[in-house]
C-alpha cells in the first residue's frame, strides 16, 4: 500500500468540479489538481468532467461525476475540530450556505448532501471527563444543540 495515505473519493451526479471548487474555497490548506473529462463512448457526455482532485485542509480527495446512482448518506460524514467558536461559527456558515441544512448535535449537510460534523475541540475531554456528573451534564447539553455553544457546554461542565 503507499505510505501516503488515502484518498477519499466524493461521487456526485454532473456536480464535482463545482463542488471541488467549493471546499477549496471554504478549507485553508487546499487547492485544485488534474482534472480529468470523459472521452467519446464513455457513461457520461464527451468532455464533461470525470474527475477532478484536490486538496481540503490537506486532505485530498477525488470528486467522481459518477452519475445519479448514488447519494451522501449520514452514514459517513467529516469531522470539523474547531479551537473556538469563531471557527465553529465560520464552518457552520460556509457549509450550510447556498442550500445546505443544519442537523442536531452539530450535524449540518452541505448544499451538495455531504454530512460535516463541526466540532469544539474541547468536547470529548469534556464527555470523557472522569466525573460522570459532568459527563452527563455535557451530553445532556449537546444533544439539545444544532450548531455547539461551546460557552454552554463549558457552563454544563462545571455545573
Amino acid at each position: 500500500m503507499a505510505t501516503d495515505g488515502f484518498t477519499t473519493c466524493l461521487w456526485y451526479d454532473g456536480q464535482a468540479e463545482e463542488a471541488a471548487n467549493f471546499y477549496v474555497s471554504v478549507f485553508k490548506n487546499s487547492g485544485i489538481g488534474k482534472v480529468a473529462h470523459y472521452p467519446e463512448g464513455a457513461m457520461q457526455p464527451a468532455g464533461s468532467v470525470m474527475t477532478v482532485e484536490f486538496t481540503a485542509n490537506g486532505h485530498k480527495f477525488l470528486a467522481l461525476n459518477g452519475g445519479p446512482q448514488f447519494k451522501f448518506t449520514e452514514a459517513t460524514s467529516f469531522m470539523i475540530f474547531c479551537e473556538n467558536q469563531e471557527e465553529i461559527d465560520y464552518y457552520w456558515e460556509k457549509l450550510t450556505e447556498g442550500g445546505g441544512e443544519p442537523g442536531p448535535c452539530g450535524w449540518l449537510k452541505d448544499r451538495f448532501g455531504l454530512s460535516w460534523q463541526v466540532v469544539p475541540d474541547s468536547l470529548d475531554a469534556m464527555v470523557t471527563d472522569p466525573d460522570p456528573a459532568k459527563a452527563a451534564r455535557v451530553t445532556k447539553a449537546f444533544m439539545e444543540m444544532g450548531k455547539f455553544d461551546i460557552a454552554a457546554l463549558e457552563k454544563a461542565y462545571v455545573g
